[in-house]
């Protein structure tokens, strides 16, 4: 049985992490993490992502400690290898990322989310990244997105004490966009991932690397590249499209090109 479930919903692709009894990431499930984003990177008729986990009590559980427990050192560079490539390629995508939050997002699985671009979670769900608790620390972003998101107060109570946080708090903080009933997660992401369909997807994509852009550099130096961008969108046909179909008052045609 599969562990990691792809499957593509017209324009949006549905990647559901199915590890009972917890969602746990493997080395096979990252890499096939890694490897479906890069494909679907390639599929022009995918505009967005969202992912989930399967069942109703949790989203990810992370990774499964017993794979640290000897302290072997090279499974631990070869699982923080895969957990970065992975992660790294999901915020990388080049299209809009939902993590439909349906249940306990810890460690990895919290991390997942974090590399989405947009989170949804249940009105249950209990987030945390306790690798500290256990002599670890969270390896796969963690440390990274969690401060650019919830601020350096929020990370270190989250990171450095342990600290869970209900839908609710995380919402509060800035973790999560918006807090949905128990089972209304993936609905709810599925919809949003509607309305990114109806972007240009190559405006969407230079969008979404300029908005990322600030991680990286000083405003200053992204604004220039702000107006290259939008120049540069006039290389392509969904730009005349989407001009062309509002001034026609219809809804555009795109091509993602």
């Amino acid at each position: 049985m599969a562990q990691l479930k792809l499957e593509k919903r017209g324009h949006t692709a549905l990647i559901t992490i199915a590890n009972p009894p917890a969602n746990t990431w493997t080395f096979e499930t990252l890499s096939q993490l890694r490897d479906a984003v890069k494909s679907l990177d390639e599929d022009k008729n995918i505009y967005a992502l969202v992912i989930t986990g399967e069942g109703e009590k949790f989203f990810s559980a992370g990774a499964d400690l017993k794979l640290f427990a000897d302290g072997d050192k090279a499974v631990a560079s070869d699982m923080s290898r895969i957990f970065g490539e992975a992660f790294e390629t999901l915020t990388a995508f080049r299209g809009v990322s939902i993590a439909a939050i349906n249940g306990y997002a810890m460690g990895g699985g919290l991390e997942v989310a974090l590399a989405c671009d947009i989170r949804i979670a249940e009105q249950q769900t209990i987030m945390a990244l306790p690798e500290a608790k256990v002599g670890l620390l969270p390896c796969a972003g963690g440390t990274q997105n969690l401060a650019w998101l919830v601020g350096e107060g929020w990370a270190k109570r989250m990171i450095l004490c342990g600290e869970r946080v209900n839908a609710e708090k995380a919402l509060q903080i800035g973790l999560i966009e918006e807090v949905v009933a128990t089972g209304a997660a993936l609905d709810t992401a599925l919809e949003l991932a509607d309305k990114a369909a109806e972007q240009s997807p190559p405006a969407v994509s230079a969008c979404k690397q300029l908005i990322q852009q600030a991680r990286k550099g000083s405003m200053h130096s992204a604004l220039p590249l702000e107006r290259e961008y939008f120049v540069g969108l006039f290389d392509t046909k969904d730009q005349v499209e989407g001009v062309t179909a509002f001034l026609e008052k219809r809804k555009p045609n795109w091509i993602n090109g």
